[in-house]
């Protein structure tokens, strides 16, 4: 059980940098065909792999030991426990100051605007957490700019950062709440945005692997010698069914919190500061996840806490988010997207070497 993390973090996940803020992309291009990855093997491979050491863990986490090994962390991070809510909103602030600083973005590194004001508008954001009266201006201010981003960027494009913006968002607001009811569930939000933010994203990994070939061309020491159309899917699998992992029971979400961690952490000495800047609240929600001490599930869960419920479950999650992939990808683009269309890509810099393309 032990191995989970290790085993995970050896599938070839430190792709999970976020492909858009390094590497050409037209959102409109017409994505792969679900049945190519269906019919790779190392799609597979990778997905048996996972479930093997989901199912053991879940097995153990059933007997003394599990019980042995949830105890010890509980009583390891019990201290960090308690100040939550303070970690919690002080990386929200640091994430937006850090935003500001970088200026020009909404939000994020690759949603880019000459807009100097929404710079500032950040900084205002980061600014209101500490209050908790003014906690829910700065959740409407996140989502005031997500919205305001529709004017540059497509509403498919925005998607990668919606359910973590209205996580963040929900947590400001149930956080400065007076009722219990309310604030018992700020973290559980959090938690919910990641995983479905994660495995989002990954579903790049099947429908535009080609997004991929520049990073690891220019990085080839990602794939740990993998070749690279084995080591695009495989990574897939891992963000996705690692992002599956969170909304698991409690020692299932904490090993694949502390899995994730680990994968990101090692992202950043190849992809520098931009890449923790933007993955920051994810980080730090995964902190939270991996030290939350709730041992019960709220719902399904007789489904969600029997064995049989982790391969439904997943192959169920896969299904979903597959159909509303390429289904909402074919009703804003058209079922074969617009090859060549669109274009945004990064402006040239040492950051960002592969420079503007749609142009040309």
């Amino acid at each position: 059980m032990r191995l989970l993390p290790l085993a995970l973090i050896l599938l070839p996940a430190p792709a999970l940098a976020h492909v858009k803020w390094f590497a050409p992309y037209i959102v409109d291009a017409p994505p792969a065909p679900v049945g190519r990855t269906l019919a790779d093997p190392w799609f597979w491979a990778a997905l048996v792999l996972v479930l093997v050491f989901f199912l053991a863990t879940r097995a153990v986490e059933q007997t003394r030991a599990g019980a042995a090994v949830t105890g010890a962390l509980d009583r390891g991070t019990a201290g960090l426990w308690l100040r939550m809510d303070d970690f919690v909103r002080a990386v929200i602030a640091g994430f937006f100051v850090a935003v500001f600083a970088v200026g020009g973005v909404y939000l994020t590194p690759d949603l880019k605007t000459p807009s100097e004001w929404v710079s500032w508008a950040q900084l205002l954001i980061a600014a209101g957490v500490f209050w908790r009266r003014t906690m829910p201006l700065s959740a409407a201010g996140i989502i005031g700019l997500w919205v305001l981003a529709l004017r540059d960027y497509d509403f498919f494009h925005l998607l990668d950062y919606l359910a973590l913006g209205v996580a963040v968002a929900a947590y400001l607001v149930l956080a400065s709440s007076d009722r219990a009811a309310w604030r018992a569930h700020r973290f559980e939000v959090l938690r919910w945005g990641v995983a479905i933010a994660l495995m989002w994203s990954s579903l790049e990994k099947f429908a535009y692997p080609k997004w991929f070939h520049p990073l690891v061309e220019e990085k080839p020491f990602l794939t740990f010698g993998l070749p690279r159309d084995m080591f695009i899917p495989m990574a897939g699998v891992a963000e996705f069914t690692l992002g599956f992992g969170l909304i698991g029971t409690p020692l299932v979400r904490r090993l694949s919190a502390l899995a994730l961690i680990g994968i990101f952490v090692a992202a950043v000495w190849p992809f520098g500061r931009i890449d923790l800047v933007g993955h920051a609240l994810i980080m730090a929600i995964l902190v939270v996840i991996a030290v939350d001490p709730t041992p019960r599930l709220h719902w399904l869960r007789m489904v969600r806490e029997s064995l049989a419920g982790i391969p439904f479950g997943l192959a169920g999650a896969l299904a979903v988010f597959v159909a509303a992939y390429w289904g909402l990808h074919a009703a804003f683009y058209g079922a074969g997207g617009v090859p060549g269309a669109g274009g945004a890509t990064h402006s040239y810099s040492e950051e960002h070497p592969h420079g503007p393309q749609a142009a040309d």
